[in-house]
């Protein structure tokens, strides 16, 4: 046997590429995986998803501590911050995970090659590490190297005053004062996370409201709790300059229409204004992959390239970067390989903003439905009519369900409010099977929970709601 060549080789081992290869071995398909960090898991749990849902919930124990437990009877003294404690668990969250990758790898004879690969022509890969090239073909090669962060221009991230996400999960102290440079998911987490710990967060957003892909009735409500939690925002805001001196950082901002320009006072700046393809270095060019201006490598709907052979899933291809949404592109793409007929339904794939109250959505946005001239009915229900979030002292936020005006047919539904990033399961899976909101009205709901709130959303938009 050639030990290397493989039916499937595989670039990248985050979310998309490790799953990709796991279910390509079960499949019967010699596979190898090849990443260039020496930790499994790619961005999403070395330095995304998974420190920072960690560096998040450790963040919500403190603040509970801190604010919270004396109206549960529970009397505390003094409470104080262990960062370097915080900081050690997340690590160790993150180290267990990457090691369970490399587990299952075993388990189910993946070979895991450590290097920065290269396609160098056609079924054939190129792996550089430690000074040296080692060369392996395939039948077949798939490309999931995932995303980076978005440089601003003219601004240079040091990772230590001036920082990325990356950044953003292992400062050494609390800063007295964030900026936040954009306003969605990733920079509202990492601020929920530092001003929870003691931090002055100021959010600044090029565009007139946060979470801009979310529904619009969501943003503003998440904009309203986070304001009232102690965030700043100066939205429709530009940032024109980034200085960092020997005692702080200044930024210069002016209003996005242009005006006078102002300057901002700081300890730290995190940068999240968005990611980009990780495509370069690949190769790809010179193999002739076809891909945008932006990086983003065009596919057909097998998620085949305009080469024979070589494929590509996840964040370098067009859609929502989200490590879920690669995960079933990746199984998707390797059974389609192994001759099976799989299918993905984009408008029930979930995305979650995990910052507290959770905001999570799936299918369409209300404007989206009004943009396409789609009649629909809607209905909405707030947490604070609901007995489980009422007992659990945790009642901001809503279920909001539209359906189709004339089939009653699920088109989008949108939550705000405690664990919705779980909730929003029952909507993505009741959207699969093409469910109406009746359908979901007439399910019954255990009681007391969350998910009732669903329930009366469902009601809504029949206008029939019991309990408000």
């Amino acid at each position: 046997m050639n030990d290397s060549h493989f039916d499937l080789v595989v670039i990248g081992a985050g979310p998309g590429g490790y799953v990709a290869a796991i279910r390509a071995a079960q499949l019967g398909l010699k596979t190898a995986c090849i990443d260039k960090r020496d930790t499994l898991g790619g961005t999403c749990l070395n330095v995304g998803c998974i420190p920072s849902k960690a560096l998040l919930h450790s963040s919500e124990k403190f603040e509970e501590a801190q604010e919270h437990l004396a109206e549960h009877g529970v009397k505390v003294g003094k409470v104080e911050l262990n960062l370097d404690a915080l900081m050690a668990r997340k690590d160790r969250v993150v180290e267990d995970l990457t090691k369970g990758i490399g587990f299952l790898f075993k388990k189910n004879k993946v070979t895991s090659i450590t290097g920065s690969a290269r396609i160098a022509k056609k079924g054939e890969v190129v792996v550089s590490a430690a000074g040296k090239d080692a060369t392996y073909t395939a039948d077949n090669i798939l490309i999931a190297t995932g995303s980076e962060v978005t440089p601003l221009p003219g601004v240079e991230i040091d990772e230590e005053r001036i920082i990325s996400s990356t950044g953003g999960l292992a400062l050494t102290r609390v800063p007295k004062h964030l900026v936040v440079i954009g306003g969605g998911y990733i920079g509202l987490e990492l601020g929920s996370v530092w001003r929870r710990l003691g931090s002055k967060v100021t959010v600044v957003e090029f565009l007139d409201g946060i979470v801009p892909n979310m529904d619009g009735e969501v943003g503003k409500a998440m904009h309203k709790t986070l304001e009232k939690q102690g965030m700043e925002f100066k939205l429709r805001t530009k940032v024109t300059a980034v200085k960092s001196t020997k005692t702080k950082v200044v930024l210069t901002v002016e209003p996005a229409a242009g005006g006078d320009t102002e300057t901002i006072d700081c300890n730290v700046v995190l940068v999240s204004i968005g990611r980009i393809p990780s495509s370069a270095n690949l190769g790809l060019e010179n193999v002739g992959v076809e891909m945008d201006g932006d990086g983003v490598i065009q596919v057909d709907g097998n998620f085949k390239t305009n080469i024979d052979g070589i494929y590509a899933i996840g964040d370098v291809i067009p859609g929502p970067m989200l490590a879920h949404k690669a995960e079933e592109e990746g199984v998707a793409c390797v059974e389609r390989l192994a001759g099976q007929a799989t299918n993905i339904n984009y408008d029930a794939i979930p995305s979650v903003v995990y910052t507290r109250p959770e905001a999570a959505s799936v299918g369409k946005t209300e404007e989206q439905l009004k943009n396409a001239g789609i009649a629909y009915n809607k209905g909405n229900f707030p947490f604070i009519g609901n007995s489980r979030a009422r007992a659990n002292g945790d009642t901001e936020g809503f279920v909001k369900i539209l359906a189709d005006a004339e089939t009653d047919e699920l088109l989008g539904v949108h939550i705000i409010g405690p664990d919705a990033g779980t909730m929003i399961a029952e909507l993505a899976l009741a959207m699969e099977f093409g469910a109406s909101s009746e359908d979901i009205a007439r399910t019954c709901h255990a009681h007391p929970t969350l998910n009732e709130a669903v329930k009366e959303a469902a009601l809504a938009v029949e206008g029939a709601p019991i309990h408000i």
